[in-house]
């Protein structure tokens, strides 16, 4: 068995070079949400260093609610702006002497495009119009999925250690109640049960199937360096290979 381990890093939250000690994949901000060019080079430079495969992280011009309110914008507005992030890191990684591997959504933009038709198809074309042989995370089982599989982009669906699911397979909305898993035990058990059984407890107790080849762990956490140690450990100990191709 195999699983990528990914993380949201250079949105200020601190742990970016331990971070990068413990995951396969990083997912840089863009400098919408959050970073900017000095931070977006600090952790290329970092990731090349480590071998940890580059993604872009973009989302929306929203820097105060730090990417997570939701907009309804144009969609040649929302096309433009992704182009310009993905260009914008895509610079600085081959100025670096790295190459760009993935695209993961930010936020509140990851969230519409998993359940909006529209937003999802415009992202996917215009990742594939970028770069076709870029791997796109996303919401595994998701309409965003979908739609990059039918741009033909090589996708990679994505679960979560640290969020409540619901029935459908969406995230529960921040701020709800079971949004968030904050203790060790529980967020391995959503892991381990992900990579060996394809699938995660909702809340009510529903199993839903979910074919995982990415798990996120969220920096911004307090303990989110000790836990990635702490799962990266307990998966290789079980045999999994952590990589992210």
């Amino acid at each position: 068995m195999r699983i990528d381990l990914n993380a949201d890093l250079g949105e200020g939250c601190g742990h970016d070079a331990e971070l990068l000690d413990w995951v396969s994949s990083a997912n840089i901000a863009c400098g919408w949400h959050a970073g900017d060019a000095d931070t977006m080079r600090q952790v290329v430079r970092m990731a090349i260093e480590k071998g940890v495969a580059i993604g872009a992280h973009p989302g929306y011009p929203d820097r105060e609610r730090f990417g997570r309110r939701e907009m309804q914008l144009p969609m040649d507005s929302i096309r433009a702006g992704l182009l310009y992030q993905l260009g914008a890191l895509d610079a600085i990684v081959r100025a670096e002497g790295g190459a760009l591997a993935h695209v993961k959504p930010h936020g509140a933009l990851y969230n519409q495009a998993a359940r909006e038709p529209e937003l999802a198809q415009t992202l996917a074309r215009a990742i594939r119009d970028f770069n076709p042989r870029l791997r796109v995370m996303g919401l595994a089982g998701s309409l965003f999925i979908e739609a990059c599989r039918a741009e033909g982009l090589p996708v990679r669906q994505e679960g979560f250690a640290d969020r409540g699911y619901r029935p459908d397979g969406s995230l529960v909305p921040r701020g709800q109640a079971g949004d968030l898993l904050d203790d060790d035990s529980a967020m391995l058990a959503q892991v381990e049960r992900m990579v060996r059984h394809r699938s995660v407890i909702a809340v009510g107790g529903d199993v839903v199937p979910l074919d995982i080849d990415t798990i996120c762990l969220h920096g911004d956490g307090p303990h989110a360096v000790s836990f990635a140690i702490l799962l990266r450990r307990r998966l290789e100990h079980a045999g999994v290979a952590i990589r992210a191709d």
